[in-house]
């Protein structure tokens, strides 16, 4: 049987560190990764492109644009993507691609690790080879997270531990496979796309999330309604919004109409619904925003920019494209 022809586009992380007088960082080129598991090269013909070389933390909506508009370039030249990338944006990349990368029949699949692939125990290798397992199989589409053995949509991943292997978890939604022993075990059957790809590589990156405490004070509100075309709040539980700025959101809401305001949650599961309490109800009933629901704060976040980037229309079709699911992003729409 052919082997298939995956891209390897590096970006960085941890899983291709070394040690500096700093502490970590990248280091390692694609095809140094690929040495340490020579394996997949038996099912795998692969090839390499260092597209970034960053700690993740420095990774934001410009180096989004920059792989989508790399992959967009080469896209009919292979028949999978992985991706390396640092493990603490992970999510909001694999979010991004998500709405930037839409029907596509090609897997885009990525990866990372928690310790860096040239150390003698580490899960870089096992994450690495899981990936490449996964993005040749026939049955793969779309973006997803191959992590600690765990297939995760592009959507739906948080990253829930900061240094245990098993990082990340799926929110709100089934794990959608598991790689083990070379084989892939489906829990969900595989997305399948018609017709052809959709690249999207504008975004509206003037969009900030804030997250409510408790007694906050209004005096941020004004300047986050005047400079940002959307805005997400993080709520308490279902959602509501606290005594001590509840006149204020009211106001600005009435003098801003156009903008995008979304109403999220800072529990990480089963998501918001701001009906349920009269801090809630009562300002939805008096004010125009939405609401996440089950949504990942990570995607709701990439969602929004994309939202406001490439659908320059009205108030309703914002709302409409906003909750339009894509890629397992949401059951409440």
């Amino acid at each position: 049987m052919k082997k298939k022809k995956v891209l390897l586009l590096a970006t960085g992380g941890t899983i291709a560190s070394v040690q500096s007088d700093n502490g970590l960082k990248p280091g390692i080129n694609p095809k140094e990764l690929i040495q340490y598991i020579p394996e997949v090269l038996e099912y795998a013909d692969i090839e390499y492109h260092q597209l970034l070389d960053l700690d993740s933390t420095n990774i934001g909506p410009e180096h989004w644009q920059i792989i989508v508009e790399y992959i967009k370039k080469v896209y009919e030249n292979y028949d999978a993507f992985v991706i390396t990338h640092g493990t603490d944006t992970m999510a909001y990349t694999a979010a991004a691609l998500s709405y930037m990368i839409q029907n596509s029949k090609k897997p885009i699949v990525i990866t990372g690790s928690q310790k860096p692939i040239n150390l003698d125990v580490t899960d870089a290798k096992a994450n690495l080879r899981d990936s490449i397992i996964y993005a040749v199989d026939d049955e793969s589409e779309g973006v997803t997270i191959v992590f600690a053995s765990m297939v995760i949509a592009g959507t739906r991943a948080k990253k829930t531990r900061s240094k245990s292997y098993n990082a990340f978890s799926s929110i709100n939604f089934p794990y959608l496979a598991l790689v083990q022993d070379n084989k892939i075990m489906r829990y969900i059957k595989a997305e399948k796309h018609e017709g052809e790809v959709d690249f999207y590589t504008k975004l509206d990156s003037n969009v900030y999330l804030l997250k409510l405490t408790p007694g906050i004070s209004p005096d941020i509100l004004k300047y986050l309604f005047e400079k940002y075309d959307g805005l997400i709040f993080e709520s308490f539980g279902v959602g509501g919004i606290p005594a001590s700025i509840n006149e204020e959101f009211i106001e600005l809401c009435q003098i801003y109409p156009d903008k995008l305001i979304i109403m999220a949650t800072q529990v990480a599961k089963e998501g918001s619904n701001m009906s349920i309490y009269e801090v809630g109800n009562k300002i939805k009933a008096q004010t125009n925003f939405l609401e996440s629901y089950d949504m990942t704060p990570e995607a709701v976040f990439a969602k929004t920019m994309w939202v406001l980037g490439n659908k320059n229309n009205s108030k309703e079709e914002l709302e409409k494209n906003f909750y339009s699911p894509i890629n397992y992003d949401t059951i409440w729409f």
